[in-house]
């Protein structure tokens, strides 16, 4: 089934791992490496698996049969857009209440005073 694939979009040419990296070889000349801990199935593959990828749509992303893995291009391009990364949690607005501390720090703040 034949896939458009819109002008002036990065086609993937060429895939590899290393133990701790994803590298991915793109059409315009970049090459983009991203962790490998960002794609849990990628990283506990036997290197075999890894190497073992197929083009998706021309190139628009990669696949990867024996884990069932599929990579945009894109995602890696704009990870912020298409992944949830690791990074501080963000947090709840306020609602006017304190924050209580617990029983054990508050005897511990004592015991130091």
């Amino acid at each position: 089934m034949p896939t458009s694939v819109e002008s002036g979009e990065a086609l993937a040419v060429d895939v590899s791992c290393s133990d701790d990296s994803l590298v991915v070889v793109l059409d315009d000349g970049r090459t983009v490496s991203v962790p490998l801990v960002w794609f849990p199935r990628l990283l506990a593959a036997t290197p075999r698996q890894r190497r073992d990828w197929e083009s998706i749509g021309g190139g628009i992303g990669m696949h990867w049969e024996a884990i069932d893995e599929d990579i945009s291009v894109a995602s890696l391009l704009q990870p912020e857009r298409f992944m949830r990364l690791a990074g501080p949690a963000p947090q709840a607005p306020s609602r006017g209440r304190r924050k209580a501390k617990s029983r054990k720090s508050s005897r511990a703040a004592r015991a130091r005073a």
